[in-house]
């Protein structure tokens, strides 16, 4: 959940920024059920005795695989940034926001990437800094963007390569004013779905103790450890006729099941976690609705918009794929699978698209359509692109019923739509749409609570449309348990900033002695630390300075590498005149993140009070070299040269202020006093 500029408070001139597994029943005797379906059946793997090892442990078996499989999209998406990994073009490698006024480049020194952010006065520079790139993240098929890694904190960086148009540009998100610069946090959510699963530090939302390199096999497979050590003990299968249940092969799930496997990451949008879930439980053969639902706005007269990672999502809206799974669902035969469209009846996932013939494409739909029959106008049309009847010769099927198109949330990137269909007319194509509702793509009926969940989320990370916000306080006012939505309620309440709303729902609880010991619990998820700082946040802004520093202590300890919520911390015990623990905050802050920014303003602060000036200049100076906007740093420097006497030097900060930002009060009342 993101802290907004909304969310801050003033220390004379400082607003510092706010911010388990179920086995099913009995094992069965190793060789003892026949191949079928079995996704319902049990895997060893499932249990949580089983670990993952790694790919290349599974490369000592499945080397021709691994050789194949490390060339695709999934074995390339994640790796530390080297020449081979970037598949960027250096030599017109920069970019320019003009809503932030900021260049940037991106150049190698020896084998080291680095990325330049500066800023420019003709051909004089203002501002320049240089940051290290450590990950590039994205396989090079459509893009390449770059990670910073600070003592394990993970953050995007402001230049992403669109490489189908081999171009440099803002990362997706960056743009219209929005560019975080070095900033943007990458959390499990991300992380998980980019790379293979990471070490999430507990207590953090982008701390990482460890990052392996790529997706890797068990990832669709499952938790290796009980299947290499059966080899390693002699334990065989023939699993021709018997299925091995020390490992899933998606080949030998259902449908439905193997569709979860592919849709826990083609299936981008708004992801709610069920209760006690992370974003690491869900394992293939299980079902993926147990551990997450995924919501996307439904809109009428919208079939041609669609987002990047919505494969599964359009696909499972094609004819072809309707019919053929109406044929099987309810079957239980042998291989059932076999009959079903599924996204590897196109797409084998041990070799590369781009080393797949496009014969294979094609032959999958002739599969199903050699006897389609087609008119004069078609005939033409298909003439056109060099493929004849659709009963005689096929080239591209692809090319009309999945067409290239752009989708509406990555810039400077064609995706073939996975919705199969007939060519959509110029007419429906220009009808006006209408939003409906959010839906679940991969869950039929879900509890009100993740209707609800799903809304306000959709607001918080997607469209600040206050219509989700409505709809959030709709279902929850027709579900009665406080308790059990207490979390929904809370998070409802603060992005709304109906803090006295927060206070009395803490009265209520408070009335059964039980709202304390609620969040006491430590998640990947931080949802306690979250529920405690938004109850702390809520004191603070009504002024009980002394109940606000207990809960933001209580989120600190639940989530102690959230360096907002230190900060926040930090900042209220200076407002109390607690300084010397407020300066504690600060610098362990700066200990675990030297690039977070407010930590030097905050503790500049606290020098500038307990007597030591120069102390606090130098650290107002490096953080200035971060940001060079940032409008409490410059204020708190413009007081500074004003208490040094230096006018001149005070007005040239204030007026960097008022340059950036004519509306701030402070800096405009500031100037006029200066200037009597």
């Amino acid at each position: 959940m993101p802290v907004t500029k909304k969310h801050t408070i003033l220390l004379l001139l400082i607003p510092p920024l706010i911010l388990a597994f179920n086995f099913c029943g009995d094992l069965a005797p190793v060789n003892s059920t026949p191949v079928k379906a079995a996704d319902t059946l049990v895997y060893l793997n499932h249990s949580p005795a089983a670990e993952y090892v790694g790919m290349n442990t599974c490369k000592l078996c499945h080397q021709e695989i691994y050789n194949t499989f490390i060339k695709t999209g999934m074995g390339k998406s994640f790796a530390v940034a080297t020449h081979t990994k970037s598949s960027a073009d250096f030599s017109r490698a920069t970019i320019y926001d003009q809503n932030a006024d900021f260049h940037y480049q991106a150049y190698w020194q020896k084998d080291s990437l680095f990325m330049k952010e500066f800023r420019l006065n003709k051909k004089d520079t203002l501002h320049a800094r240089t940051e290290q790139v450590n990950y590039i993240i994205g396989s090079g098929q459509h893009t390449n963007s770059h990670l910073q890694v600070i003592n394990g904190y993970v953050n995007q960086m402001p230049m992403t390569f669109y490489t189908q148009k081999k171009h440099w540009d803002l990362p997706p998100g960056f743009e219209n004013g929005l560019n975080t610069r070095f900033s943007r946090k990458i959390g499990l959510e991300c992380m998980s779905c980019h790379n293979a699963y990471p070490d999430l530090v507990v207590g953090s939302e982008n701390k990482y103790s460890s990052l392996p390199s790529g997706i890797n096999c068990e990832r669709c497979h499952g938790p290796g450890s009980i299947h290499v050590e059966q080899r390693r003990t002699g334990v065989s299968i023939d699993t021709s006729k018997y299925i091995d249940y020390s490992i899933v092969n998606p080949a030998k799930l259902s449908i439905d099941a193997q569709f979860d496997i592919c849709q826990r990451c083609h299936l981008q949008g708004n992801a709610i976690l069920k209760e006690g879930k992370s974003f690491y439980d869900f394992k293939p053969g299980q079902k993926l609705s147990d551990y997450i639902s995924v919501f996307l706005p439904k809109y009428e007269n919208a079939d041609n918009e669609f987002i990047m990672a919505s494969h599964a999502d359009r696909l499972k809206q094609s004819p072809c794929f309707i019919r053929s799974y109406e044929k099987t669902r309810n079957k239980n035969v042998l291989k059932p699978y076999k009959e079903a469209m599924t996204c590897v009846t196109c797409h084998n996932p041990h070799v590369s698209v781009k080393e797949t013939n496009a014969n294979v494409f094609n032959d999958a739909c002739v599969k199903c359509h050699r006897d389609t029959k087609v008119g004069p106008e078609h005939e033409k049309r298909l003439a056109k692109v060099g493929c004849g009847l659709h009963s005689a010769k096929f080239s591209n099927c692809t090319g009309c019923h999945m067409p290239l198109s752009g989708s509406v949330d990555i810039p400077h990137v064609t995706v073939h739509d996975h919705y199969i269909r007939k060519p959509v007319s110029a007419e429906e194509k220009n009808k006006i749409k209408t939003f409906v509702g959010l839906y679940a793509v991969n869950e039929k009926n879900p509890d009100a609570l993740t209707r609800a969940r799903a809304y306000i989320n959709q607001y918080d990370k997607f469209d600040q449309n206050p219509c989700y916000l409505d709809s959030a306080a709709q279902i929850l006012k027709q579900e009665g348990d406080l308790q059990k939505n207490i979390y929904a309620l809370l998070q409802l309440s603060f992005i709304k900033q109906d803090y006295s709303k927060i206070l009395s729902l803490v009265n209520r609880l408070g009335e059964n002695k039980c709202f304390e010991q609620l969040f006491v619990k430590q998640s990947y998820d931080n949802k306690d630390g979250w529920a405690s700082y938004q109850v702390g946040e809520s004191y603070f802004v009504s002024g009980n300075l002394a109940a606000a520093i207990r809960w933001f202590k209580k989120s600190v300890a639940l989530v102690p590498y959230n360096l907002d919520f230190r900060n926040k911390l930090g900042s209220t015990l200076a407002a109390s005149q607690n300084l010397k623990e407020a300066a504690d905050q600060f610098n362990f802050i700066i200990s675990e993140n030297p690039k977070y920014l407010q930590a030097y303003t905050n503790l500049g602060y606290i020098r500038l009070v307990q007597g030591a000036p120069e102390e606090a200049v130098k650290l107002y100076t490096i953080g200035l070299k971060l940001d060079p906007d940032n409008e409490a740093l410059l204020l708190n420097l413009a007081g500074y040269y004003a208490f040094k006497n230096d006018r001149t030097s005070a007005k040239k900060y204030l007026n960097q202020v008022i340059k950036k930002n004519p509306a701030n009060q402070k800096a405009v009342a500031a100037l006029k006093q200066m200037n009597r």
